[in-house]
């Protein structure tokens, strides 16, 4: 006989870099595991460095971030994160990005423009990414911007649930805040049996989160709407979508996001709203000012859907079948 054979069972290892750690947390103890203690900080120039004080060799590692403020730190420290893994003889490596950085710019609009969002791909594969685990999508076309499995997570049942206990869904009518958005308001109306109305928008190209709504289509006159979109960044939009609404007689407006990014002038966007309350997910830390100043805020835990996923990643189970019910 020639070789080794070895019995040895699989081990899985999950990290976290310093973006969001309170998602992390909550996800290891959904999942039943300890965060893999790291060494990470900044020299003076800015650079990160990173260590793991416990072995990574054989294992199946999963690498949590999520791409907040500073964006661009967040990205670079998991790029960096995922090298050290690569280089510590990890089995594979699974990214974990609740919130993908760059995620609007996915196409060429015009020429001489980037595609950011392949980029990005590009550089976690280059780092030694094997699999990316992410939440909502801007596009769905950005899973095939990487070249290996993307396991695409959805917080519709998270969000939609929540809305469908507190609302009367007689009255509720869901509202898609433009034409992208409408297959996945699509799916909020099959779930709660809800009649769909669009908000018809115009933006401008060479003014970034510069918003003019034109009109409304379907009936809102009376009803809940509900808008639902992927993220709120500064507000512009989504605000302005929901003075459209009331300015044709909705009775109350709600407003659901999977990612609250909230950068600028969100802030004094969302407390000067007629909306009621505004739902997002935890996929980014929601900004402190805003939680003490706005108490119509709610958010709501996205860490037991990705821990149900990275335990399907691991027991070499089906991540479909999470949302095929639905």
């Amino acid at each position: 006989m020639t070789g080794i054979k070895t019995t040895g069972e699989k081990k899985m290892m999950f990290f976290s870099g310093r973006a969001h750690p309170e998602l992390a947390k909550e996800v290891a103890e959904q999942l039943g595991v300890g965060v893999v203690p790291t060494k990470a900080f900044d020299f003076a120039n800015g650079e990160i460095y990173v260590r793991y004080e416990e072995s990574a060799r054989g294992a199946d590692c999963f690498v949590i971030q999520s791409h907040t403020a500073p964006i661009n730190q967040w990205i670079m420290e998991q790029l960096i994160m995922i090298d050290a893994l690569k280089r510590a003889s990890a089995r594979s490596i699974t990214v974990i990005v609740p919130f993908y950085g760059y995620a609007r710019q996915d196409k060429k609009h015009r020429g001489r423009e980037p595609i950011s969002a392949r980029l990005i791909a590009d550089l976690m594969k280059t780092a030694g990414a094997h699999r990316i685990l992410t939440v909502d999508l801007h596009t769905d076309q950005i899973q095939g911007f990487f070249d290996g499995p993307v396991d695409h997570l959805f917080a519709l049942p998270l969000l939609a649930d929540y809305v469908g206990r507190k609302v009367d869904r007689s009255k509720l009518t869901v509202v898609s805040p433009d034409a992208g958005r409408v297959r996945v308001a699509d799916r909020w109306c099959d779930r709660l049996g809800a009649p769909l109305a669009i908000v018809h928008k115009r933006r401008d190209k060479d003014v970034a989160n510069q918003v003019t709504v034109h009109e409304v289509v379907g009936e809102v006159k009376g009803r809940v709407c509900v808008l639902v979109d992927d993220m709120i960044d500064t507000g512009g939009t989504i605000c302005a979508a929901a003075d459209a609404l009331f300015a044709h007689g909705a009775e109350d407006v709600i407003v659901t996001a999977t990612h609250g990014v909230l950068s600028g002038p969100a802030a004094d966007r969302l407390k000067n709203s007629r909306v009621s309350e505004f739902v997002f997910t935890d996929t980014l830390p929601t900004p402190g000012e805003l939680g003490v100043d706005l108490d119509k805020i709610t958010v709501l835990s996205i860490a037991p859907t990705i821990a149900s996923a990275v335990r399907e990643v691991f027991e070499d189970g089906s991540v479909t079948s999470l949302f095929d019910e639905h």
